[in-house]
């Protein structure tokens, strides 16, 4: 047990302490654990994802720890160990050989026809493989100890592992999709394990996961509706054009959130990529889209989820911009610890 008997939440943050400047140094001190994935291989437009940890991370001992809604629940201990350097030397190296592939084939190229290009995409789904497998080790580890696990990324590819583990070891469960995109496509540009077929291969490979409810969806391309319109009984979308017409004409956000719970079943999982905010909140995400939400509506709807009885069992907040941006990393690290502390109260 940590002693807490000389640690003032009121004082200034110690430097040499952990996420949100708690002193909170290992599993073993902590209840929940956030894992960091710095992965975003197949990302080609936008970059930067998977070095907003150490960003995210400095701006966390900025937020003060005190919250009514919240209490003292930082005392169950968060703690989130380093990145895994070799998770993100590998997705560097993928990253610049998914580039060179992709404008092979914008080119109207054929990928056989090329033997370089034909080891790449082996090589990049080869390490999307490599990356849920170890995502999905090091989390199985976690929740067979008791934890209490959120996922810190990357690119939004980087929960699959996780959302297996917990199928594994929570049976049947809702996924809450917060995102500017539906993440439905099959193996965009040939990659299987696209940032863009993330909830495709939940879906795919995730049988526990039976229901997806997705909030925000502003771009999805015909592919994505027409999986959409196949699959009415397993997904269920709010897009934002829709919800901000009804808020236009009169419709209350309370109505709207209380809509989306009646969707959701008894256990969920959030999946959060903070492009699925208004992109003032997050102007170095991968892929902003103008749109999306105010991160306050996003926590009203999480606070009135946990308080209609619903478990919340785990969570990824992703798709974070970098690029030494103040507002990036400080709306990220605010979102991580709501959503630290919405975990934990779920869970008492």
């Amino acid at each position: 047990m940590v002693d807490l008997s000389t640690f003032d939440p009121n004082d200034v943050c110690n430097p040499e302490n952990g996420l949100f400047g708690l002193p909170f140094n290992s599993v073993d001190d902590a209840k929940l654990i956030v894992l960091p994935v710095p992965w975003e291989a197949t990302v080609i437009y936008g970059s930067g994802t998977a070095r907003s940890i150490d960003p995210i991370l400095k701006a966390s001992l900025q937020i003060d720890l005190f919250d009514p809604d919240f209490g003292d629940t930082w005392k169950n201990g968060f703690y989130m160990p380093e990145p895994n350097k070799k998770i993100l030397t590998k997705s560097d190296y993928l990253r610049k050989e998914a580039e060179l592939f992709v404008d092979y084939i914008c080119h109207g190229e054929e990928v056989g026809k090329n033997t370089f290009m034909c080891k790449s995409i082996r090589e990049i789904n080869e390490g999307g493989a490599y990356l849920n497998n170890w995502v999905y080790e090091q989390t199985t580890n976690l929740l067979t100890q008791g934890k209490l696990v959120g996922l810190l990324g990357g690119d939004h590819c980087t929960s699959l592992g996780f959302i297996k583990a917990l199928g594994e070891t929570k049976g049947d469960f809702g996924v809450l999709q917060i995102d500017a995109h539906c993440d439905l496509r099959k193996a965009y540009e040939g990659f299987t394990y696209s940032h863009a077929s993330a909830l495709y291969n939940v879906l795919n490979e995730v049988p526990q996961v039976s229901k997806l409810v997705q909030l925000g969806i502003r771009e999805f391309c015909e592919e994505e509706w027409n999986f959409l319109q196949e699959n009415k009984e397993r997904i269920y979308t709010f897009y934002d054009k829709k919800v901000k017409e009804r808020m236009y004409e009169g419709a209350t956000w309370n109505t709207i959130t209380n809509e989306i719970i009646e969707q959701l079943p008894d256990k969920i999982y959030i999946s959060f990529d903070v492009d699925g905010l208004d992109p003032k909140l997050c102007p170095n995400t991968g892929l902003p889209v103008q749109g999306g939400f105010e991160a306050e509506q996003i926590m009203y709807l999480i606070k009135k989820i946990v308080a209609s009885g619903r478990k919340v069992i785990g969570f990824d907040l992703v798709e974070v911009g970098s690029n030494n941006n103040i507002i990036d990393a400080t709306v990220g690290a605010r979102l991580l610890w709501n959503l630290c502390n919405w975990l934990c109260l779920s869970n008492q």
